[in-house]
């Protein structure tokens, strides 16, 4: 299997408003460090999963209606706590959205960095779509 990954990050705002989570039940700030991978079986006709630039292009613009957002009021986080894990489904949906069904992509990865030392993964299988 193949992979290529891109990284960029996006700051944010949100409160997770549950006893579960302490201190981070009021409003605060991140900056998520973000890091797409899009899996193949297989090389395209140019040798690659995906352009690099293109991939780029899809993960900056899937970030931009999260830039400098209170996730609190983003209608994709409506009725759901905004958590890493969260954000990081909603990164990978909206990756795959995207997607060329004829690229042969068959999975979309995600890692989220929220701290030096934590970060969450997500694996979206898209194989048959």
């Amino acid at each position: 299997m193949f992979g290529l990954t891109v990284r960029d990050h996006v700051m944010i705002a949100h409160s997770l408003p549950d006893k579960f989570f302490g201190p981070a039940q009021g409003l605060h700030g991140a900056t998520l460090v973000v890091e797409a991978t899009w899996r193949s079986p297989r090389l395209d006709d140019h040798a690659v999963v995906i352009d690099i630039g293109e991939a780029s292009r899809h993960l900056s613009e899937v970030l931009d209606p999260l830039r400098y957002a209170n996730l609190d009021e983003h209608p994709a986080f409506a009725g759901t706590l905004s958590t890493t894990e969260a954000v990081a489904a909603h990164i990978a949906r909206a990756l795959a959205e995207r997607l060329d069904p004829a690229a042969g992509i068959t999975g979309i990865g995600i890692v989220v960095r929220e701290h030096p030392d934590a970060w969450v993964t997500y694996d979206l299988d898209v194989a048959g779509r």
